[in-house]
């Protein structure tokens, strides 16, 4: 079992690593310059040209720059992680982070944009005042309600897709990996009783997701800290005010209107899904023995789960699944987004649809069942590379059926250029650290491996 030693271990190396290399990310250029002669056509008086026809014609911004491979990873800093409210210059880390994955397993050059606003207006305005340099906008670690109104609002607004990784990432690798835990276990989605236990940004999203996926909303339970919702809730008219996004799925669930603790709403549930307080103590194992016989959880808060994975197989889960990379099943948004937004990238896509995102995770679903499905083995890893050109290809065929898209490409073709332009990134990045410009990590250094 993972140790505190080994996340206080992690800690101290991302501290120090994060001081010598000053940064995840930079920028390098794309075009050759050998004299100085090169910068007439590169900058002034080449560019004005160049300019000039985007003036006249705006789109072809995605053919003469970078716009169309660039996406802004845009947060207010207002739930990091598990650090809450750190403000923006704190979330630039993480931020950063995300870049580094966006750029190293799905080419995508993205930027971290931390913005200091304190209003959802304000954000929004932002998030449109930047719409003519992205090719899409990554909405990350935003409070919720908040989260709900401003992804609403600025796909509605905007003419680039826009996604909040935390609300749609998560409940598409929740639902990828919920259709092999319940093929495993013998269940349908279509008629499995799901209990989600926390009903913040990622469950209200995974819910709503499980639902047009064909999940039965009337047999599915959501839990907050006041309890289950159900439309007869006697804080019912005030979450119609405070969160209307949670006050839906307490009309949609819950049709039997289950009350009570946890344990009340798991006798005879099929699935667990938890991304609440992180724990290790906060589910128990009567909770998790009161559902029916081998039961799918999911336990994803980070950076400790609700309960530890080897208590939930004693007390009867069949097929456990947390957000930690050192535990089997680790459900992490990092195996969907790169591609997904690759595919979109590469289509053009006006928008991101929910169908988009179920396409991405059946995609998900099926490249784990071909290397073979297996208990600890339910979704791929961010090391399955062929899964993000796959995922590109899927999401970019999809976007193209329901209009959606700009541009028009085969599955084939779709795969090929995604895992063109996905190769050539990790390339750079050897070539970078075998030319010593990346240095080796400073412990690499000082035991001679860098050499």
């Amino acid at each position: 079992m993972p140790t505190e030693e080994g996340q206080d271990e992690a800690s101290r190396k991302a501290l120090e690593y994060s001081a010598f290399y000053r940064g995840k990310i930079g920028t390098v250029p794309k075009v050759p310059v050998k004299s100085l002669d090169d910068f007439s056509v590169w900058y002034t008086p080449g560019v004005a040209a160049v300019s000039t026809a985007i003036e006249k014609n705006p789109g072809l911004s995605f053919d003469y720059t970078n716009r169309w491979n660039t996406v802004a990873v845009l947060t207010d800093g207002s739930r990091v992680l598990g650090l809450g409210d750190i403000g923006p210059e704190a979330s630039l880390p993480v931020m950063e982070g995300k870049a580094l994955i966006y750029k190293y397993l799905g080419g995508v050059d993205a930027v971290p944009v931390p913005i200091r606003v304190s209003s959802e207006e304000q954000f929004i305005a932002v998030a449109e005042a930047l719409e003519p340099g992205f090719g899409g906008i990554n909405l990350e670690d935003i409070a919720s309600p908040r989260c709900f109104d401003i992804l609403e609002r600025l796909r509605g607004k905007m003419k680039i897709p826009v996604w909040h990784d935390d609300q749609q990432g998560t409940a598409g690798v929740i639902l990828a990996a919920l259709y092999n835990a319940l093929e495993l276990t013998g269940r349908d989605l279509r008629n499995a009783r799901i209990v989600l236990f926390g009903a913040g940004a990622a469950n209200i999203a995974a819910a709503r997701l499980l639902i047009e996926a064909g999940a039965p909303a009337g047999e599915m339970i959501l839990m907050d800290s006041k309890g289950t919702l159900h439309s007869e809730r006697e804080d019912i008219d005030q979450l119609l005010m405070r969160n209307r996004w949670k006050y839906e799925m307490a009309l949609k669930t819950n049709s039997s209107k289950v009350q009570g603790s946890l344990k009340d709403a798991l006798k005879g549930a099929d699935v667990l899904v938890a991304a609440a307080t992180p724990g290790p103590h906060v589910i128990k194992r009567d909770e998790i023995s009161s559902m029916n016989p081998d039961p799918v959880v999911f336990l994803l808060s980070n950076p400790v789960p609700e309960m530890w994975p080897d208590e939930a197989v004693n007390a009867g889960a069949a097929v456990v699944a947390t957000g930690r990379s050192d535990f089997a099943n680790q459900v992490n948004n990092s195996v969907l987004f790169p591609g997904l937004f690759r595919g979109a990238l590469d289509v053009r896509a006006r928008n991101i649809s929910d169908t988009m995102v179920i396409a991405a995770a059946r995609e998900l679903a099926n490249f784990a069942r071909a290397k073979g499905l297996s208990k600890t083995n339910i979704i791929p890893t961010m090391l399955d590379w062929d899964v993000f050109p796959s995922v590109a290809a899927v999401v970019g065929e999809q976007a193209q059926r329901e209009g959606l898209a700009g541009k028009s490409l085969s599955r084939s073709e779709l795969f090929a250029e995604a895992q063109r332009i996905i190769q050539q990134s990790r390339n750079l990045a050897s070539i970078l650290i075998e030319k010593g410009i990346i240095p080796p990590l400073p412990d690499d250094r000082l035991a001679g491996r860098g050499d």
